[in-house]
Parts: C-alpha cells; structure tokens; sequence
C-alpha cells in the first residue's frame, strides 16, 4: 500500500464511520423514545405498537415463511415494471433529445397522463385487463414512468455539439458520434432517472397490490388493517422501506463499480 492510499484510507474512513454513528444514534433516540412513549401508554397498542412488539411480529413471520412470501411476490412485480416502465422511456426520451420535432406527435399526451393519479385509472385497468398481474404492472409502470422519461430526454438534451463537431471532425460516422459520444454524456442522468423511478416504483406497490392481489406486501398491509393487526402494518411498512433503500444502495454500487467517473455528483 503506497503512502498515498494509506493517507486516503486514514482520512477517509473515520468521516465514514462518523456519519454510520451519527445515523445509528438517531435511529436508536427514535425507537427509545417510541419504545417509551408505548410503555407508558401515550397511546394505545392497537394505534402503534411498541417497537417490542413489532419486532416479535417480524420474527414470527420471518420464521413462518409469511413475510418471505410478500417480499418476493412485491420485488417481482417492482422488477418486472421497471424493465417495462425503463424500455418506454429510455425510447421516447432518447427521441425527445435527439428528434425534438417528434415530440409535437406525443408530449400532449403524455403530459396529460402525468397528471392522472395511476390510482384514479384503477377502475378502468380493471376494466380492460381484469384483476390479474397485468393491472398491477401497469400502475407501477405509470408511476415510474415520467421520472425516467424526464431524466432521460434531459440527458439526450444537454449533449454539447462542440463534443458531436470533435467527432465530425475525426471521422465518425453518426452511429460511432452516438455510440461513444451521445449516450456518455447522456448516461449521468440516465442513471438518476433510473434511481429515482426505481424508488416510485416501491412507492407504488401499495396502490398496485391493492388490486385484488392475493400476495404481495401491499396486499399483506391492507389485509393487516382490515385485521387489526397494526403490528404487521408496521412490519409491512419497515419491509418496504427498507427494501428500498437496499436495492437503490446496490444500484449505487454496481454503477460506481461499472462506470468511473462522470456519476458520482449525479447521486447527490
């Protein structure tokens, strides 16, 4: 290990384990304070339960199997409509940035459909697809939809022509201009983009698992209401959570490691 990297590490990792500390410390002020406020009956159990009780829950399903069930039925439907929701509006992004003119064909539209709550079109979906996968996967798709889109078309924009006149002048042909010098400059928000849908697209299982779904974490939370069970509520609502924040944490790495340089600001 060189003197630099030594110094980098040494100077790094404390400001790491700094912020791990600071976070750890206010989640635990959090869970004392709600753990307290239960204990001493601020309010009642069947309103928010102890954080005691909760995680009793989370172990008894944890164990059965339950809660495993919902997890893997809510993250295949969340993968399934990001591929969907991210084909769509990688393609009409990339042709708002490079086509602009093409737009006048379709912005209306989807300008309109922005402003449509996906929950409002609920009865209609049904309607069209019945009550089986396809409505709950297009109500993610709907949701995720336009932070992508706006991202994408927004990377296609903001490509310098300086950069597309360099590659003229080298020799490259349009493809080659696209390929090397187009899609890097647009791939920063890109990736935003893809971030940001992937966290409404967990925003919005909720909505979409309220449409007759037999599995799923939303479904588990809706059952867990009309049950009574605000434990489970709770353990519904951490899952999600924190599901969450791990896949957008692994989205983080696996760009970082597979693209250098040119995101990092991009994830701030």
């Amino acid at each position: 290990m060189s003197c630099y990297t030594a110094r980098k590490v040494a100077t790094t990792t404390p400001k790491a384990w700094h912020k791990w500390v600071k976070q750890a410390a206010v989640l635990c002020a959090i869970f004392a304070a709600w753990q307290l406020a239960a204990t001493a009956g601020v309010w009642s159990e069947l309103i928010l339960p102890a954080p005691r009780t909760v995680w009793l829950t989370f172990v008894a399903m944890l164990r059965s199997g339950e809660l495993l069930e919902h997890v893997w039925v809510s993250t295949t439907r969340v993968i399934i409509g990001f591929a969907i929701s991210f084909v769509l509006a990688f393609f009409l992004g990339m042709l708002a940035g490079l086509k602009p003119r093409v737009t006048h064909y379709y912005d209306h539209v989807l300008e309109f459909l922005r402003h449509v709550p996906p929950l409002a079109l609920i009865p209609l979906l049904i309607l069209w697809f019945g009550i089986g996968e396809t409505s709950r996967i297009v109500i993610i798709v709907l949701t995720m939809f336009f932070p992508v889109y706006f991202n994408v078309r927004k990377g296609f924009l903001s490509c310098d022509p300086k950069l597309l006149e360099v590659g003229e002048t080298l020799g490259m042909n349009s493809a080659q201009r696209f390929v090397r010098i187009v899609v890097p400059q647009a791939l920063p928000n890109i990736l935003v983009g893809m971030r940001v849908g992937l966290g409404f697209a967990w925003r919005a299982i909720i909505g979409a698992e309220m449409v007759a779904a037999a599995a799923g974490l939303g479904y588990f939370i809706w059952h867990a209401r009309q049950m009574s069970r605000s434990a489970a509520v709770v353990v519904g609502i951490l899952t999600i959570g924190v599901i969450g924040m791990l896949f957008d944490a692994l989205f983080r790495v696996i760009i970082k490691r597979a693209i250098k340089g040119g995101v990092d600001d991009s994830w701030s």
